[in-house]
Protein backbone atom coordinates (compact mmCIF):
# COMPACT_ATOMS: atom_id res chain seq x y z
CA UNK A 1 0.00 0.00 0.00
CA UNK A 2 1.37 3.37 -1.00
CA UNK A 3 2.11 5.86 1.75
CA UNK A 4 1.71 9.64 1.30
CA UNK A 5 4.51 11.57 -0.35
CA UNK A 6 6.66 13.75 1.86
CA UNK A 7 6.02 17.35 0.78
CA UNK A 8 7.76 20.40 2.19
CA UNK A 9 7.14 23.93 0.88
CA UNK A 10 8.95 27.11 1.86
CA UNK A 11 9.28 30.62 0.47
CA UNK A 12 12.85 31.92 0.31
CA UNK A 13 14.02 35.51 0.13
CA UNK A 14 16.14 34.73 -2.91
CA UNK A 15 15.75 34.92 -6.69
CA UNK A 16 14.76 31.73 -8.49
CA UNK A 17 18.12 31.40 -10.28
CA UNK A 18 20.00 31.36 -6.97
CA UNK A 19 17.70 28.65 -5.59
CA UNK A 20 18.00 26.69 -8.84
CA UNK A 21 21.80 26.71 -8.59
CA UNK A 22 21.48 25.43 -5.00
CA UNK A 23 19.36 22.44 -6.05
CA UNK A 24 20.65 21.73 -9.57
CA UNK A 25 24.44 21.79 -9.17
CA UNK A 26 26.75 19.40 -7.38
CA UNK A 27 28.26 22.25 -5.34
CA UNK A 28 24.86 23.64 -4.40
CA UNK A 29 23.48 20.27 -3.29
CA UNK A 30 26.63 19.55 -1.26
CA UNK A 31 26.24 22.86 0.60
CA UNK A 32 22.88 21.97 2.18
CA UNK A 33 22.11 18.30 1.40
CA UNK A 34 24.85 15.69 0.81
CA UNK A 35 28.18 15.41 -1.00
CA UNK A 36 27.56 14.09 -4.50
CA UNK A 37 28.69 13.80 -8.11
CA UNK A 38 25.43 15.17 -9.54
CA UNK A 39 25.10 16.71 -13.01
CA UNK A 40 21.81 18.28 -14.22
CA UNK A 41 21.51 15.98 -17.24
CA UNK A 42 18.57 13.60 -17.75
CA UNK A 43 19.85 10.03 -17.49
CA UNK A 44 22.98 10.97 -15.53
CA UNK A 45 23.77 8.41 -12.85
CA UNK A 46 25.29 9.82 -9.68
CA UNK A 47 25.75 9.07 -5.99
CA UNK A 48 24.77 10.85 -2.81
CA UNK A 49 27.19 10.33 0.06
CA UNK A 50 24.70 9.30 2.75
CA UNK A 51 27.31 9.13 5.50
CA UNK A 52 26.78 5.99 7.59
CA UNK A 53 24.51 4.57 4.86
CA UNK A 54 27.30 4.81 2.26
CA UNK A 55 27.08 5.89 -1.35
CA UNK A 56 23.47 5.97 -2.48
CA UNK A 57 22.85 5.48 -6.24
CA UNK A 58 20.67 8.03 -8.06
CA UNK A 59 19.65 8.89 -11.60
CA UNK A 60 18.37 12.20 -12.99
CA UNK A 61 14.90 11.81 -14.52
CA UNK A 62 13.81 15.41 -15.24
CA UNK A 63 15.52 18.78 -15.67
CA UNK A 64 13.39 21.84 -16.48
CA UNK A 65 15.46 24.92 -15.53
CA UNK A 66 14.77 26.82 -13.35
CA UNK A 67 11.47 25.24 -12.32
CA UNK A 68 11.74 21.48 -11.80
CA UNK A 69 14.33 18.79 -11.14
CA UNK A 70 13.68 15.11 -10.36
CA UNK A 71 15.89 12.15 -9.67
CA UNK A 72 15.52 8.54 -8.61
CA UNK A 73 17.11 7.82 -5.24
CA UNK A 74 17.97 4.23 -4.47
CA UNK A 75 15.61 1.51 -5.63
CA UNK A 76 12.30 3.03 -4.54
CA UNK A 77 12.26 6.80 -4.23
CA UNK A 78 11.92 9.85 -6.44
CA UNK A 79 12.97 13.30 -5.24
CA UNK A 80 11.46 16.32 -6.99
CA UNK A 81 12.34 19.97 -6.44
CA UNK A 82 9.78 22.48 -7.77
CA UNK A 83 10.56 26.21 -7.90
CA UNK A 84 8.10 29.04 -8.55
CA UNK A 85 9.14 32.66 -9.01
CA UNK A 86 7.30 35.02 -6.66
CA UNK A 87 8.81 38.39 -7.54
CA UNK A 88 12.12 38.58 -5.66
CA UNK A 89 11.19 35.46 -3.70
CA UNK A 90 11.13 31.78 -4.67
CA UNK A 91 8.58 29.22 -3.55
CA UNK A 92 10.37 25.90 -3.16
CA UNK A 93 8.58 22.56 -2.87
CA UNK A 94 10.25 19.25 -2.17
CA UNK A 95 8.38 16.03 -2.99
CA UNK A 96 9.80 12.70 -1.82
CA UNK A 97 7.70 9.93 -3.37
CA UNK A 98 7.83 6.16 -3.66
CA UNK A 99 6.79 5.17 -0.14
CA UNK A 100 5.21 1.73 0.13
CA UNK A 101 4.17 0.17 3.45
CA UNK A 102 5.16 -3.27 2.14
CA UNK A 103 8.68 -2.28 1.04
CA UNK A 104 12.00 -2.12 2.87
CA UNK A 105 15.02 0.02 2.01
CA UNK A 106 18.30 -1.35 0.70
CA UNK A 107 19.37 -1.28 4.36
CA UNK A 108 16.52 -3.52 5.52
CA UNK A 109 14.38 -0.88 7.22
CA UNK A 110 10.63 -0.69 6.61
CA UNK A 111 9.42 2.30 4.59
CA UNK A 112 6.89 3.02 7.35
CA UNK A 113 9.76 3.62 9.80
CA UNK A 114 12.10 5.45 7.43
CA UNK A 115 9.35 7.75 6.08
CA UNK A 116 8.73 9.39 9.47
CA UNK A 117 12.47 9.91 10.02
CA UNK A 118 12.94 11.31 6.51
CA UNK A 119 9.95 13.66 6.93
CA UNK A 120 11.67 15.22 9.95
CA UNK A 121 15.01 15.24 8.16
CA UNK A 122 13.60 17.04 5.13
CA UNK A 123 12.15 19.77 7.37
CA UNK A 124 15.67 20.49 8.65
CA UNK A 125 17.19 20.23 5.17
CA UNK A 126 14.70 22.70 3.68
CA UNK A 127 15.63 25.11 6.50
CA UNK A 128 19.32 24.56 5.63
CA UNK A 129 18.57 25.28 1.97
CA UNK A 130 16.83 28.50 3.00
CA UNK A 131 19.79 29.59 5.13
CA UNK A 132 22.13 28.80 2.24
CA UNK A 133 20.23 30.77 -0.45
CA UNK A 134 19.30 33.66 1.82
CA UNK A 135 22.80 34.01 3.31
Amino acid sequence: MMLPNICQTAVFQAPIQKVWEAVATSEGLAAWFMPNDFQPVVGHSFHLNAGPFGMSPCQVTEVDPPHRLSFRWGKDWTITFELKEKGEQTEFTLIHSGWDSEQVTEFGEAHTVVRDRMDQGWKKLVQSLGAYVEG
